[in-house]
């Protein structure tokens, strides 16, 4: 798709400015728990299974919902789905600042912002894919970076906030800002119809689900690469929930440098890998275009290493290095993801298609936090986070032989499907 007018900003490139910043808060939100739960662990009188569980009941919300958020994408109007996905989150961020217990915890975070931000995501990177052809990974790939920069400014401010004024504070903060984007996407964003539609003011056709399901779950890389993903995403969701404790009690810092420290060395490393990884892979697909999966399985096998060093040493200024080894070849690997689940994928299915992988996902991520809350109370923290490696290795493992059998048979030739 192309813009109609010629402006300083072309309008897809201000579709990915506007869902950076959507992205950003969704990631501030995740974060401040994770950076405020030693003091929200004490104030609230919890024990470290029971924060486990806030998180995994969140993650599990998000991975029973997601499957609609990806329909919805598909069969409506993208751009109110976005809306109206982080109008929710929004919301609930704020409310999470008046929580009083786990039972409140649970509404708040798990079904509210579990639900609104289950919606978001499919809409955002259909819509990425669909203005976004010879520039994909790289445009998810920016997409991706305010992840890592929502982790890294969050965790800082979050951190400075709790110590100071209390760890409610930066929920308010956070939920009053996304609250305003909110209005300003609802401004800024075309009401676009999927690809296929020249008249934007058709309806959007509804997609049968028989042949829905026949174009996503038929494709064996399709599972690979959900079991994959799974396997990147519970080491990803163990890491996030847990590094913040993990600093604080190991090496005894105090709370607004774990903020900081936690995610510094390896969010930045990650957007370094996002972006490097994203236009490497784009350069190279235009002479090779199945190499997308390949890039993938590169960064998977080269981060396992480092999860394990950041958890096994006893020196700090090491383990700031694994987690910036980690974090480049992580950011390598989520530069290319989706892109190339959209290389098996049929470009009216993608909503759908990414709202099962993200089912999928989260379901098996969600175990990640209470696990690791019970391996605290049992192995220790320095045992658990060492051991999330293997999960990395895992996944490598399975994408190698997808992409040495079945990737080829199910990769889509997306210029000869838009002549059809």
């Amino acid at each position: 798709m192309t813009d109609t007018k010629k402006t300083w900003l072309p309008y897809k490139w201000e579709l990915i400015a506007l869902l950076w910043f959507a992205f950003f808060f969704n990631q501030a939100d995740r974060q401040s728990y994770n950076v405020v739960l030693p003091l929200l662990t004490k104030d609230l009188g919890l024990s470290s299974v029971q924060t486990g569980l806030i998180g995994s009941i969140f993650l599990w919300c998000y991975a029973l919902l997601v499957p609609l958020g990806g329909y919805l994408g598909d069969i409506s109007r993208r751009k109110w789905v976005l809306f109206f996905s982080l109008l929710l989150a929004s919301g609930c961020t704020f409310l999470s600042g008046i929580a009083g217990g786990m039972t409140s915890l649970i509404l708040i975070r798990g079904f509210g912002n579990g639900g609104g931000e289950a919606c978001y995501f499919p809409s955002a990177n259909s819509l990425i894919g669909q203005y976004h052809h010879k520039t994909r990974a790289l445009a998810m790939g920016i997409h991706q970076t305010a992840l890592y920069f929502g982790l890294i400014f969050s965790g800082l401010i979050a951190g400075w906030m709790g110590e100071h004024f209390g760890w409610r504070t930066p929920f308010f903060l956070f939920g009053t800002m996304a609250l305003i984007l909110c209005f300003i996407i609802l401004w800024r964003v075309k009401d676009v119809g999927q690809p296929s539609q020249t008249d934007d003011r058709k309806k959007v056709s509804r997609i049968p689900l028989k042949e829905l399901f026949h174009g996503v779950l038929c494709k064996p890389t399709f599972w690979a690469l959900c079991l994959s993903f799974s396997a990147f995403f519970f080491v990803i969701c163990g890491f996030n929930t847990w590094i913040s404790t993990f600093l604080y009690e190991k090496y005894e810092l105090k709370l607004a440098k774990v903020g900081f420290s936690s995610m510094f060395y390896h969010q930045v490393a990650a957007a370094t890998g996002v972006l490097l990884g994203g236009r490497i892979s784009d350069l190279l697909a235009v002479r090779f275009p199945r190499v997308r999966i390949k890039v993938v399985v590169f960064g998977l096998f080269l981060a396992a290493p480092f999860v394990y060093l950041m958890g096994a040493t006893s020196t700090l200024w090491v383990c700031y290095a694994a987690l910036a080894g980690f974090g480049i070849f992580r950011g390598i690997f989520d530069s290319n993801i989706y892109a190339t689940l959209f290389d098996v994928i049929e470009p009216k299915y993608r909503g759908s298609a990414t709202g099962l992988m993200l089912t999928c996902i989260f379901f098996v991520g969600a175990f990640a936090p209470v696990i690791l809350g019970w391996a605290k109370q049992t192995v220790g923290l320095t045992t658990a986070m060492s051991y999330l490696s293997i999960g990395f290795v895992l996944g490598g493992v399975v994408l190698l032989v997808a992409a040495l059998t079945s990737f080829k048979d199910d990769f889509i030739n997306e210029e000869s499907v838009a002549r059809e």
